[in-house]
């Protein structure tokens, strides 16, 4: 049974997409996930001034950009005035083209655009500097320095594996975990936020059509199945891959734990 959170997760925005509350779930063993600390979203580049006031109403002590160099550098967030949150990235690249860039590379049609999202999905664990930000992305939660925002391009694939770790490390269930990373296909302004990602592929992927360029500006569950699945039978558990290419322990999920989760 799916136990979503009782308010509506997103939070107005006009030029930061997807950008929602990841709390409020409930976990294995009692209590729910802190809201209001937790937050996660697409880039800031094109941030209205409207959205830098909501942004600084959050209160932000970490900003994880799960972004490689590149990608930043051609996307350069907005940041409210006043802005003292600790901004944690990789330097170098984190995937050589956003995953839903690098999906539309070999793609022709909607089915081959589907099946190259779910064989990047399966290989992002594996690269080493999205590890290392996620890695950072970890210790700031245990902290418990106050609230964060994970983002990276489109703030779904990276952003979507990133939440969906933390979210098993909480305890919240599989389904509840799908359901929060299924929300992109739901969010405010979909139709703008599908639009927008389009542009920004420009001429390079104008031959594509409109189904395939939706598969690849949307989620799908098979999509974060095939990094779970990745995971379980690359490391033998979540786990283990925490712990290993992480560096997150039993003791160091214990502190985020305490950190998040309202008894």
């Amino acid at each position: 049974m799916i136990r979503i959170p009782e308010t509506d997760p997103f939070l107005p925005a006009e030029g930061i997409h997807n950008l929602r509350d990841y709390g409020g779930y409930r976990v294995a063993g009692g209590g729910r996930v802190k809201t209001g600390l937790l937050f996660r979203s697409g880039h800031h580049a094109e941030a209205s001034e409207r959205d830098l006031e909501t942004v600084a109403g959050l209160g932000l002590r970490h900003v994880i950009d799960l972004r490689g160099d590149s990608e930043r550098a051609r996307h350069t967030c907005r940041r409210p005035q006043g802005f003292d949150a600790q901004v944690l990235y990789f330097e170098g690249e984190t995937a050589g083209l956003a995953p839903h860039l690098e999906a539309a590379e070999g793609s022709i049609d909607a089915e081959s655009a589907h099946r190259a999202m779910v064989s990047l999905y399966a290989a992002l664990p594996d690269r080493a500097g999205l590890n290392s930000v996620l890695s950072d992305y970890f210790i700031a939660l245990a902290s418990g320095e106050g609230a964060s925002l994970v983002h990276c391009a489109a703030g779904k694939d990276r952003t979507g594996i990133a939440v969906d770790l933390l979210h098993h490390i909480l305890g919240v269930h599989p389904d509840d975990a799908m359901h929060d990373y299924l929300l992109t296909n739901h969010s405010p302004r979909n139709e703008e936020r599908i639009a927008h990602g389009m542009a920004l592929m420009g001429n390079k992927y104008r031959d594509r059509d409109e189904a395939s360029m939706r598969v690849l500006m949307g989620v799908d569950a098979e999509f974060l199945e095939a990094a779970r699945r990745s995971v379980t039978e690359r490391f033998g558990s979540t786990d283990t891959y925490l712990e290993r290419q992480l560096g997150v322990d039993a003791t160091k999920r214990a502190a985020i734990k305490d950190q998040l989760v309202d008894a």
